[in-house]
C-alpha cells in the first residue's frame, strides 16, 4: 500500500515524543487528532489506493474509508503512528486484539499455536491501515512506523487482513515483512480476505518459519 499527502496543507498532526528517520519524523497521535485530521487521511487514502482501471479489484472509496476511520477510532485501545517531513506522508493505525475474535469465525482451517498463544497472552495488535506516499524509499518508511506502532504496544505479533484480490497491498505487506497465515471468510459482508502477521523481534519465540510452516492448532467446529 502506497500513498501522498494532498499538497499545500499545514502540518497538524500532533502526539507522543517523536523519532528522526532522516527527515521523516514518527509521531503517535490520539484518537481525538486522528479524528480531527481524517479529511486528511482520506487524502492519503485515496491517493494511495489509486488503481489501474483495468484492475479486477477496486478498493473501497473515500467515505467508506471515512466511515471505517470512525469505527476503528472508537475501539478501545486505538492507536495511531503518522510520519512527517513538511506534510504528511505515512501514517499506520490499528487496535490490541483481545480474543481470538479477531481470527474467526470464519479462519480456514488451523492457525498456528504460537498465534494461539499470542493471542490468548495479549500479545498480538492488529494493524487496520498503512498508508504510504509513493516514494522510491516508501519501504522504509512503512518498515519504520509499523515497528514504531508495535514497538509502542509492546506487541510481540502484528497481524492484518487484506482482500484476497487486493494484490498490490498483498505485494507490499509481503515486501515489508508480513507473512500469509491462511483465510479467513466474513460472512456478514461476504468477504474472502487473506491473514497476515508481522513477527516482532525478540518478543516473539516464534520464527517466521514456523509461523508460516509449523504446529497448527485447529479451532473446534
Amino acid at each position: 500500500m502506497t500513498a501522498r499527502s494532498g499538497r499545500g496543507r499545514q502540518r497538524e498532526p500532533r502526539g507522543s515524543e517523536s523519532a528522526t528517520m532522516d527527515a521523516v519524523l514518527l509521531r503517535r497521535v490520539n484518537r481525538w487528532r486522528a479524528q480531527a485530521v481524517s479529511g486528511e487521511l482520506a487524502d492519503l487514502y485515496v491517493d494511495s489506493r489509486q488503481t489501474s482501471p483495468r484492475a479486477a479489484y477496486r478498493p473501497p472509496g473515500r467515505q467508506d474509508f471515512l466511515n471505517r476511520l470512525t469505527a476503528e477510532i472508537r475501539r478501545p485501545g486505538f492507536t495511531m503512528m503518522i510520519a512527517e517531513t513538511d506534510g504528511l506522508v505515512g501514517c499506520a493505525f490499528g487496535f490490541p486484539v483481545r480474543s481470538d475474535g479477531f481470527w474467526r469465525p470464519g479462519f480456514d482451517g488451523a492457525l498456528p499455536r504460537d498465534i494461539v498463544r499470542l493471542t490468548a497472552s495479549h500479545g498480538v495488535f492488529a494493524i487496520t491501515d498503512i498508508l504510504i506516499r509513493p516514494h522510491p524509499r516508501d519501504k522504509h518508511v512503512a518498515r519504520r512506523l509499523q515497528e514504531r506502532l508495535l514497538s509502542d504496544q509492546h506487541a510481540a505479533l502484528g497481524a492484518t487482513l487484506v482482500n484476497r484480490f487486493d494484490h498490490p497491498a498483498l505485494a507490499a505487506l509481503c515486501s515489508w515483512g508480513w507473512l500469509d497465515v491462511g483465510e479467513i471468510w466474513r460472512p456478514v459482508s461476504a468477504t474472502l480476505l487473506r491473514a497476515l502477521v508481522l513477527p516482532v523481534g525478540e518478543r516473539t519465540a516464534a520464527r517466521p518459519a514456523g509461523l508460516a510452516h509449523g504446529a497448527w492448532t485447529r479451532w473446534p467446529g
